[in-house]
């Protein structure tokens, strides 16, 4: 790793265990990290808390967080605590540590950006943690294929949750509101970047969505940022069933013509055709980069030191 990359700025888009996984490996490259993370959560202990006190989900806020937090026992120790779940039957049963003190400072301070700074601190994190729209967002997707009958009738599903676990296919999604305001620091973080990272994550409902943000789209058009989309490690999935590597590019081509990424990754295992595919990369602009990211005894899972040697050949 240069000196060049471990001053880079470099903001990671995506939600979720995705986000947390790029978090987990770029922290091990810059001393100036930044996620920008979906606020579309509408499921378990973050749909409570945002239809309760009609704040932006934390949830995954809270796990890009946990992924920054400094490698000693002091982060370990309140990392460990933020993540945990309280357990039983009663009113916190399910509710994440870490999701009732980061609403809670969002009460006491009204910006809250401010409130996850301050959840930083406590883990001495390395980076910060933004949200990538200034209110709280719900999901809309067309889907097909929800009907044997009629299997080319699309019908509108409302919702993270419930696009994430359709069993049709997802044609099209969009957010509510349709043109949400984007988090000024976000945007600013973007386009002040060395590197922008989109994914891993769930393809429709924590990587494009990103996209569907008019001011943070635009950012990620004109940004001089080098770019690089990460592709999943399985690619089929219940939102993309039977998607190759090629339809992921098609399908982001689609909802953003006038993005130019510069590095596709993918993990070497996804691969069926890497002609075919490094093919519809160069339609997006970029250079294909196949590599190892898989743990060998988990392949569902990143290998936290492979992925970030991949994001260091890239950034370097």
């Amino acid at each position: 790793m240069t000196p060049q990359t471990r001053h880079a700025e470099i903001v990671a888009l995506g939600g979720g265990h995705g986000l947390a996984a790029s978090l987990s490996a770029l922290r091990l490259l810059s001393e100036h990290l930044t996620a920008v993370v979906t606020v579309a959560d509408d499921g378990g202990s973050s749909g409570r808390l945002r239809a309760d006190y009609e704040v932006l989900p934390p949830g995954d806020l809270r796990m890009a967080l946990t992924a920054l937090c400094d490698d000693t026992e002091w982060g370990h120790t309140w990392s460990e605590l933020l993540q945990h779940r309280f357990t039983g039957e009663g009113t916190l049963a399910g509710h994440a540590v870490g999701n009732l003190l980061i609403v809670a400072l969002w009460q006491l301070h009204d910006d809250p950006v401010t409130g996850l700074d301050l959840v930083g601190r406590l883990l001495q994190a390395r980076g910060r943690v933004l949200p990538m729209a200034a209110v709280p967002l719900r999901l809309q997707a067309e889907v097909s294929g929800l009907r044997p009958d009629d299997p080319d009738r699309r019908e509108t599903i409302l919702g993270q949750v419930e696009i994430a676990r359709t069993t049709g296919v997802v044609e099209s999604i969009s957010l509510i509101p349709q043109a949400p305001p984007a988090h000024p620091e976000a945007v600013t973080a973007v386009r002040d970047a060395d590197h922008v990272v989109l994914g891993p994550g769930s393809w429709y409902t924590s990587v494009l969505t990103h996209l569907l943000v008019p001011e943070l789209r635009r950012a990620l058009v004109e940004t001089r940022a080098h770019k690089t989309l990460t592709l999943n490690l399985e690619l089929s999935t219940s939102e993309t069933p039977g998607f190759s590597a090629v339809r992921h590019l098609e399908t982001l081509h689609a909802l953003a013509p006038d993005l130019v990424v510069d590095t596709v990754l993918v993990d070497r295992a996804t691969v069926e055709d890497e002609a075919t595919l490094a093919a519809a990369c160069r339609g997006l602009g970029a250079e294909l980069v196949v590599a190892q990211l898989a743990q060998r005894e988990q392949p569902g899972h990143h290998d936290t030191l492979r992925l970030a040697a991949a994001y260091r050949d890239i950034l370097d």
